[in-house]
């Protein structure tokens, strides 16, 4: 026997999703989007956005603080800044005012385990697994109305964990059932009304998602995030995950293909988005940073602070923001310093792009972790 909820979870299935059903009829009542990337593993952000002319930098990683020739040169930002060469579509963006970086960046975790670091990533705590929910899902009350946000992944991050509605979307493995086949199932849901408005509003979300190839590629994620954000029907926040970022060894080179991966997923982005790029924002962040010195292995190993990333129509571009501490004095005589807390960069990010008043969002989404919003980070 097959009872009524399995068939309305194999519906959903059948069409290769995993949404929730909203996702696919409502509207939204405002046209500002937000993507956030979560860079699993520890981003170098001393290598991703180098500063430029620091022989501390060149004394401590030797053959780490210039990219390999055959991976090219870096590209300059601003005077004192320059990015690594695999973030050219990035470097453009940034020169076109529509990126920027903040600096020295760090969560209030000081320890150095990837798992307890990323769940205060995702929560906004000053304690890891202190909350139970994501400060993402924590924002979404004090949004305008819209369909549920999107995790482009096969289980809900915790980021998106909490009370209010969100979902995950992963494109299907398995090969597409044939137009014949999907006919005939609604042809079966005809005359039950809950199942007949389900298989429908599930198939409409499949149209906006499109085909993929290769569906566990960031590459391809991002651009079905894109295809989603774009629709007018569509939801208004999209979380993608790209991890690798643990580069131990052989940092050179492995640093290099995840950077230029990057670069390709914000391309993708900006380009499925079309015209709706200029309202969105896009955040890459990670978990934490890495060693200023390199080990014996041509990699670097846990450190504390690191870079943000901003991309997008709404941001303030072409600036590295925050308080660079220079090199001169490491954390723990090890790592680059913090001086910005990586709450007050979401906080402000996210109040400036839906015009939230900014002492709210630090008091409702970031209390564990209080921190005073970061200005001028969104165009006014």
């Amino acid at each position: 026997m097959i009872d009524r909820r399995a068939l309305i979870g194999r519906a959903a299935l059948a069409g290769g999703l995993a949404l929730h059903p909203a996702l696919a009829l409502a509207g939204a009542a405002s046209d500002r989007r937000l993507v956030f990337i979560i860079l699993r593993g520890a981003m170098d952000g001393l290598a991703a956005i180098s500063p430029v002319g620091d022989p501390r930098l060149e004394r401590l990683r030797p053959q780490l603080a210039q990219p390999p020739a055959q991976i090219g040169a870096l590209l300059p930002l601003t005077s004192d800044f320059a990015a690594h060469p695999a973030l050219k579509g990035f470097a453009g963006l940034f020169a076109a005012g529509e990126a920027s970086v903040v600096h020295a960046v760090a969560s209030p975790y000081r320890e150095r385990s990837h798992f307890d670091a990323q769940n205060l990533l995702e929560t906004g705590g000053n304690a890891a697994y202190a909350l139970k929910d994501g400060w993402l899902n924590r924002l979404l009350p004090l949004l305008p109305p819209a369909p549920p946000p999107v995790a482009i992944s096969a289980a809900l991050p915790t980021l998106l964990q909490g009370n209010a509605p969100a979902t995950s979307y992963a494109p299907s493995r398995l090969p597409d059932a044939s137009a014949s086949l999907k006919a005939r199932v609604a042809a079966l849901y005809e005359q039950d009304p809950l199942l007949h408005r389900l298989w429908g509003e599930a198939m409409a979300t499949e149209m906006m998602a499109g085909n993929q190839d290769g569906p566990g590629n960031p590459v391809a994620l991002a651009a079905t995030a894109a295809r989603l954000l774009a629709q007018p029907a569509g939801p208004r926040i999209a979380v993608l995950d790209h991890g690798g970022w643990d580069t131990h060894a052989g940092q050179a080179v492995r640093l290099a293909g995840q950077l230029r991966q990057l670069d390709a997923m914000i391309a993708a982005l900006k380009s499925g988005l079309g015209q709706a790029w200029s309202e969105t924002l896009l955040i890459c962040a990670t978990e934490f940073g890495r060693t200023v010195a390199a080990n014996g292995t041509g990699g670097t190993d846990h450190g504390t602070a690191s870079a943000v990333l901003l991309a997008g129509g709404r941001v303030a571009g072409g600036r590295v923001h925050g308080d660079w501490p220079g090199l001169a004095r490491l954390h723990e005589d090890r790592d680059l310093r913090p001086t910005t807390s990586l709450n007050a960069v979401l906080a402000g990010a996210v109040a400036g792009q839906f015009g939230l008043e900014p002492a709210r969002v630090v008091a409702q989404v970031f209390a564990a972790a209080p921190a005073p919003a970061m200005a001028g980070l969104i165009r006014s």
